[in-house]
């Protein structure tokens, strides 16, 4: 009996995950979204949250149950952010420096670009681009921790141990972001061999954010820490940029990498020193 509960809660898991993934095939593959005025693949993010509350619904659960409690909303969307705006200013300051000792004069630069696979897209300056970024990115965080840290981790806590559960999670959300360079292959943008390092790259960096998401969801015993740490980490990427007399953002994995290292690094500290471990996730 045991075994084949695990395997409908896996499967359960997966299923949903499928679902999601079908709709973001679409819109990555055909409506192509991110690629037009609204520079953000939004509409399969509003399905998988009407997808998520369709499950929570099915399966007996509760908004509050999966993180979406409203206790301590405003403090921890406020650590969350000052998480992100820290890490990403060591991450920024690095980045300058380099491009200042090479003698690239860097100066910082404020509009809105959609985020690519292949370099940031567009150049937007209007406040109506502004405020489509800022929406367009709590869709995501809204659905993204909603699903891979709200619903999975809960329903794969009840079988396994939180490590299997942060580990399916995260590796979930990692294939998650194949969506990207699959489409620039099939466009003849990128070769087989370029494709697979970068969907490598992107399962790797991806997983590994996922796994202090859950980190962070375990920490607060919400969501609201790592949605809003979610959150400034692409809002930043969309709208501050580094230009040199060679280029802009030529450095940008690099400062992607060094923030989410940062990060990642902190918030295992302090989830071990303060053995968060052995608290409930949702609390």
């Amino acid at each position: 009996m045991g075994k084949k509960r695990t395997q409908a809660t896996f499967g359960i898991i997966l299923l949903i995950y499928l679902i999601c993934f079908v709709f973001r095939g679409i819109e990555y593959m055909f409506i192509r979204t991110d690629q037009s005025i609204f520079g953000e693949a939004f509409i399969h993010k509003l399905m998988g949250i009407g997808i998520l509350f369709i499950a929570l619904k099915y399966l007996h659960i509760r908004a509050s149950e999966i993180g979406f409690q409203p206790q301590k909303a405003l403090k921890n969307v406020l650590y969350g952010l000052l998480l992100g705006v820290c890490a990403y200013t060591l991450a920024y300051g690095i980045e300058y420096s380099i491009h200042s000792m090479l003698g690239n004069s860097p100066s910082l630069q404020l509009y809105v670009t959609s985020y690519s696979v292949n370099g940031n897209l567009g150049n937007q300056t209007g406040l109506l681009f502004f405020a489509i970024c800022i929406i367009g990115n709590i869709i995501n965080v809204v659905m993204e921790e909603g699903v891979f840290r709200g619903l999975f981790l809960k329903l794969a806590e009840k079988k396994y141990s939180f490590l299997i559960a942060v580990i399916l999670s995260s590796v979930l959300f990692g294939f998650w972001h194949i969506a990207a360079p699959l489409r620039s292959f099939l466009n003849a943008e990128r070769s087989f061999g370029g494709t697979l390092m970068m969907m490598l790259m992107l399962v790797v960096t991806t997983g590994i954010t996922g796994v202090k998401f859950c980190l962070l969801t375990k920490i607060s015993g919400s969501l609201w820490l790592p949605m809003a740490d979610h959150f400034l980490n692409n809002t930043i990427i969309n709208i501050l940029h580094i230009s040199t007399i060679t280029g802009v953002d030529e450095l940008q994995i690099v400062r992607i990498t060094i923030s989410q290292t940062v990060s990642f690094i902190a918030v295992l500290l302090i989830f071990c020193k303060n053995k968060f471990y052995k608290r409930e996730t949702f609390r």
